[in-house]
C-alpha cells in the first residue's frame, strides 16, 4: 500500500485556473517523510531545476519515492518521475520509471500540444502508442505545478475544481472538493493551510472515494504540508520535513 503514497503527493494538487506569476524558483527542495501505522515507510522528495530547452526557458521537476530499509523487507521501491513544462505550465516530456517490488513501468511522454496529440513510449514493451489529448492535458508531476500558479484566495468550502490527467494510458477526469482552511502543526510551527479533498479510485488501495485528505500551505507557495488515507489495510501519512528555497515564506501563525 505504501507505493501509492508518492502518486498521492502529486496528485493532490490537480488545479488549474488563470494563471499568475510562478510561485516556485530554480532550486526549490522539498522532502517528505511516510508513516504507515507508526512505522516509517519510506521517504518522497521533489527537486526543481530552471534550464533551457530548444532555446527556450523551461523547468524541470524531479520526484523520487523510496522505501526505508525498515520497508524494504516487505517491499523494495525506488520510483523516479520527471517532467519538463514550459513557462506556460504545458507539460512538454514525461518520464516515469518505477519498481514496487517484482513492477516496473518505465515509460515516456511526448505531448504535442499544437496537434492535442501525446506520444507514450512503453521501454519495456518496445512500443509506441499515440493518444488524442484535449487541451490544457496535463502529466502526474507538471499538474502539480500547474496548480501552484493560480489564485486560490477565492475558493470557499464546498467549491469543486477539475483538472484533465494523462495517466496509464488514458484521460484522468481529476476533480477534488475544497473543504476549508485551517491551522495545522507542523515541524516548522503553526501553518495557515487549505484542506483539500480529492477524489480517488475506491477499492484497489483506498477504502472509499473519499478516503484521502490533503492539506497545502495557504499562501502564494502552495506546497504540501501533509497526506492522510485511509486505505484497505490501516492508514498512511505523509509529512513534509524539509524545504529550501522557496520563492515566499510559508504562511506561518505567530
Amino acid at each position: 500500500m505504501r507505493k501509492k503514497i508518492f502518486r498521492s503527493l502529486i496528485l493532490i494538487n490537480l488545479l488549474q485556473f488563470s494563471l499568475m506569476a510562478q510561485a516556485y524558483k530554480d532550486g526549490e527542495y522539498l522532502r517528505f517523510k511516510i508513516h504507515y501505522f507508526f512505522l516509517n515507510g519510506g521517504y518522497a522528495s521533489l527537486h526543481l531545476y530552471e534550464e533551457s530547452r530548444n532555446g527556450k526557458k523551461v523547468y524541470h521537476a524531479v520526484g523520487t519515492g523510496k522505501s526505508s530499509s525498515f520497508s524494504s523487507i516487505v517491499m523494495k521501491i525506488k520510483d523516479r518521475y520527471e517532467t519538463w513544462f514550459d513557462e506556460q505550465n504545458r507539460p512538454l516530456h514525461f518520464i516515469r520509471h518505477i519498481k514496487e517490488g517484482n513492477y516496473e513501468k518505465n515509460v515516456e511522454y511526448i505531448f504535442h500540444h499544437d496537434q492535442n496529440k501525446l506520444q507514450v513510449i512503453d521501454h519495456l514493451r518496445t512500443k509506441v502508442y499515440e493518444f488524442r489529448v484535449p487541451p490544457g492535458i496535463q502529466d502526474m508531476l507538471s499538474a502539480y505545478y500547474a496548480l501552484r500558479n493560480i489564485d486560490t484566495s477565492q475558493l470557499k468550502a464546498g467549491d469543486i475544481i477539475r483538472q484533465n490527467l494523462f495517466f496509464d494510458y488514458e484521460i484522468y477526469p481529476f476533480k477534488m472538493k475544497v473543504l476549508g482552511r485551517e491551522v495545522i502543526d507542523t515541524k516548522f510551527g503553526k501553518i495557515k493551510a487549505l484542506k483539500l479533498r480529492p477524489y480517488v479510485q475506491s477499492g484497489r488501495v483506498f477504502k472509499e472515494n473519499e478516503s484521502l485528505t490533503v492539506w497545502v500551505s495557504d499562501d502564494r507557495n502552495k506546497i504540501p504540508l501533509r497526506i492522510q488515507a485511509k486505505i484497505l489495510v490501516g492508514s498512511i501519512k505523509a509529512d513534509l520535513i524539509a524545504y529550501k528555497n522557496l520563492k515566499y515564506p510559508l504562511a506561518k501563525v505567530d
